[in-house]
């Protein structure tokens, strides 16, 4: 699978990696079993992914133990992503908290729940709204590092404005916020970070099923809400314009010989300052094993200009 550097300074990261909220949580809040997530993450490796993205909040530290017990015997083999929750904030809320305490408090508790010495990747999972300093926030990730505890730090949901805050401390490794075909919106700010050497990792590359071809214009309404950030793009006023884009995107896919959620995927990944996606599926090793495909789908410059024309993309 292609790779590409995390930001300026940051390690080699496949341009997939391995989501595992899906696997954790169920949408219920039921773990997964720790045989169905080792299975996952083995068919990740072999398929060459090298990374693996979760957090504290999923399950309530649940996500981290098994993952952590799945990787036991192969961790110099995989970079683990792993993120910090305010206890107040507009996208995540009831984590560890924003104080420099707690973000030291929480480290060495993902440290454990882990089973390991180091995080490779770890994250501010949303901005805080109790009114504690970012920069009081952001000097205790710096010290994380300083400590050898963690090896590169970055921002989830943050804007720009938020980014450069932190900059002004130290050099911010890589942002994580949600981008696909069907949420452009951070298409600028991707390759903002391109611009000054901050890695961009998507989540949601395939709109939470959408462009996965497993939501279908049948499916009752509430099969549209399977996740509680899923946004604007199920709205229902744009879903019979974005079922439609689905059709024709399959049809591309189908001409060029990938699938639906290869093609999103591959898609996603060429965008400007973008390092890598996060793909879902990780309690279904066929379905890890078909999105690692798309790592090494480099898609023509005419299918990316028509792609863009369809979606009113930006163009690479």
């Amino acid at each position: 699978m292609r790779e590409k550097p995390l930001g300026r300074s940051g390690p080699n990261l496949s341009v997939i990696g391995l989501g595992t909220i899906e696997a954790i949580r169920q949408y219920t809040g039921d773990a997964t079993p720790h045989e169905t997530l080792s299975r996952a993450i083995s068919a990740a490796l072999e398929a060459g992914v090298s990374w693996i993205d979760t957090a504290e909040l999923y399950d309530e530290g649940r996500g981290e133990e098994l993952i952590g017990q799945a990787v036991a015997g192969c961790r110099a083999d995989v970079l683990l992503c792993t993120k910090v929750a305010p206890r107040v904030g507009s996208i995540a809320w009831g984590g560890s908290g924003f104080q420099p305490d707690e973000i030291s408090a929480a480290c060495r508790a993902s440290l454990r729940r882990l089973g390991t010495d180091w995080i490779d990747i770890y994250l501010l999972h949303a901005p805080d709204e109790s009114g504690i300093p970012l920069e009081d926030t952001w000097g205790a990730m710096s010290a994380l590092v300083d400590d050898g505890l963690v090896r590169f730090i970055g921002l989830s949901n943050f804007t720009q404005p938020l980014i450069e805050q932190c900059m002004e401390i130290r050099h911010v490794d890589t942002l994580e916020n949600e981008f696909s075909m069907m949420n452009l919106t951070d298409g600028d700010l991707a390759r903002w970070c391109g611009d000054h050497g901050v890695g961009f990792l998507c989540y949601a590359p395939l709109s939470y099923g959408l462009l996965a071809g497993t939501i279908r214009r049948d499916d009752p309404a509430d099969a549209y809400w399977r996740q509680p950030n899923a946004g604007k793009q199920f709205a229902p006023d744009l879903m019979a314009r974005n079922f439609s884009l689905v059709d024709r995107l399959r049809m591309i896919g189908e001409r060029i010989g990938v699938s639906l959620a290869q093609l999103a995927l591959a898609w996603t990944v060429e965008q400007p300052g973008v390092t890598a996606a996060i793909a879902g599926g990780a309690a279904n090793p066929d379905y890890i094993r078909e999105n690692a495909k798309a790592g090494d789908v480099e898609l023509r410059p005419d299918v990316l200009r028509e792609i863009e024309q369809l979606s009113q993309a930006p163009s690479s």
